[in-house]
């Protein structure tokens, strides 16, 4: 049985307003030295709403983003705590953390695809090359 639009629809926009109430606690709300420049770039609520999951993109490699999982893993509670107050809201759901990595992947794959129609076009210029008739070959034409 489909879940009704209007029951989506708040959730989409609960999940909006938690991603923007995180994402300015992460501008600088949040004193935590282990936690890096970041973005929250999407926050997925369950059906429910008992739960929701962060995803939290961190400019840096993999040693940042593993010391700021940490810190918001262990700011959880302040941040729901600071959620509860400035939205008003009786329930907030249990938050977990994870990094998105998807535009590094989506990044990696432009390399790769962009490796791959180099070497194509390359070939193509080879076959052209190896195919084109020589000069010697070329047919002379009578006057």
């Amino acid at each position: 049985m489909p879940e009704p639009r209007a029951r989506t629809y708040h959730r989409n926009r609960v999940a909006h307003s938690f991603s923007e109430e995180i994402g300015a606690m992460l501008e600088g709300e949040l004193s935590d030295p282990r936690i890096f420049p970041s973005v929250v770039t999407e926050v997925v609520l369950t059906p429910g709403g008992k739960s929701a999951r962060v995803f939290v993109a961190v400019h840096g490699g993999e040693a940042e983003e593993a010391s700021t999982l940490a810190a918001l893993t262990t700011a959880r509670g302040f941040i729901r705590a600071q959620i509860r107050e400035r939205m008003g809201v009786r329930h907030v759901p249990e938050l977990v953390f994870a990094i998105d990595r998807s535009e590094k992947m989506t990044g990696r794959m432009d390399e790769l695809l962009g490796r791959m129609k180099k070497r194509d076009r390359k070939r193509a210029t080879e076959e052209a090359v190896s195919t084109a008739p020589s000069p010697q070959e070329a047919p002379v034409s009578e006057k």
